[in-house]
């Protein structure tokens, strides 16, 4: 598998809007990633069947994606 598919898109852009819209702080957006990362190991789908640097790039994605959105959301704010 890839370091970065289709579905790391995906990430950025849900993460990225989470941090556009929502007010939550850098703690709860590494539980929340970190966490879901970590129940996919758990959940019986195939989607959730990836290598250990593709769930560790997913982290990174959707870090990217969260800077993004509360980046812009900040800009607009000022």
């Amino acid at each position: 598998m890839a370091l970065l598919n289709l579905w790391s898109l995906g990430h950025f852009l849900q993460w990225g809007i989470i941090g556009r819209v929502f007010s939550i702080g850098w703690p709860l957006f590494f539980a929340l990633s970190i966490g879901w990362e970590i129940l996919e190991l758990f959940l019986p789908y195939e989607f959730t069947s990836e290598e250990w640097s593709n769930k560790i790039s997913d982290v990174f994605v959707n870090a990217a994606g969260f800077y993004l959105g509360r980046f812009h959301k900040d800009a607009n704010e000022k």
